[in-house]
């Protein structure tokens, strides 16, 4: 890291958060943040996240499409995770990809945890009023093409093993009844010609500037190299009907939604 910067970004940290840095040399053995109680730790996190990670994941933590760098407001939803781990992620990066290992002092790593913590998507926490038997019927006939949980139904949209945890129930609502509304990364819809003159519509999985991978509609993976293609289209509207009240009752939606939220306690 440029000393330069690096001073700038202490110069930024409140003074108790340099305290931290002095004398927390055993922070790195600890599986829980010693610093989840100080509101200002998430702060100085926050300094540090837009100096040295906001390149690859975004000022807002969502990640960069274009590098295909992860969302992590949604990295404590992941199975597993926990402030440890995370840490650990951080400290020693993931072999592989772009991700390097960082060699921050103990409580600036933990600070960063800090601040993961605060911009973290909550999911649904309250009980869903419905019936699970018959939300797993509904999800087969309405949903399971598309969709999978636990490793059984389609691949064309999300994994919705872990909805709930991830998603608030207002937004899970208006994503089933207006998917349109905001389509998540890796289900953009596109459309095109090939060489071939074959019409294939489906999601981008990755692209570059000469290439394109693409989920099609009948859910097989396909790379195409984008000089092939002709008549492209990246349509605003997502391949996810719309279900409105009388495709899917409230009373539906709800078990549907039980159904979901069963499946992660399990």
């Amino acid at each position: 890291m440029n000393r330069s910067r690096h001073f700038a970004i202490y110069q930024s940290i409140p003074v108790l958060a340099l305290v931290w840095l002095a004398s927390a040399g055993s922070a790195y053995a600890q599986a829980v943040n010693p610093l989840q109680s100080d509101p200002r730790a998430a702060l100085a996190g926050g300094t540090i996240f837009r100096a040295q990670c906001a390149t690859c994941h975004g000022a807002d933590a969502k990640g960069l499409e274009t590098i295909d760098a992860p969302d992590l407001t949604l990295i404590w939803t992941r199975s597993g995770s926990t402030e440890e781990s995370v840490f650990r992620t951080i400290r020693e990066g993931i072999a592989g990809s772009i991700m390097p290992p960082h060699g921050f002092p103990d409580a600036e790593v933990w600070m960063l945890v800090s601040y993961l913590r605060s911009v973290a998507v909550e999911g649904t926490t309250d009980r869903i009023a419905g019936n699970t038997e018959r939300g797993a019927g509904l999800f087969n006939d309405n949903c399971s093409r598309c969709h999978r949980v636990d490793g059984t139904g389609g691949s064309l949209g999300p994994d919705l093993s872990n909805i709930t945890r991830r998603r608030p129930l207002d937004a899970l609502f208006v994503s089933v009844r207006n998917p349109s509304a905001s389509i998540a990364r890796r289900y953009k819809p596109v459309a095109f010609l090939t060489a071939e003159n074959e019409r294939v519509q489906g999601t981008i999985k990755s692209e570059d500037a000469f290439s394109l991978q693409v989920m099609d509609s009948n859910q097989i993976l396909r790379g195409f190299t984008k000089t092939e293609l002709t008549d492209l289209t990246r349509d605003g509207q997502s391949l996810m009907p719309a279900f409105e009240v009388n495709m899917l009752s409230e009373s539906e939606l709800n078990d549907i939604l039980t159904y979901l939220q069963s499946n992660h306690d399990r």
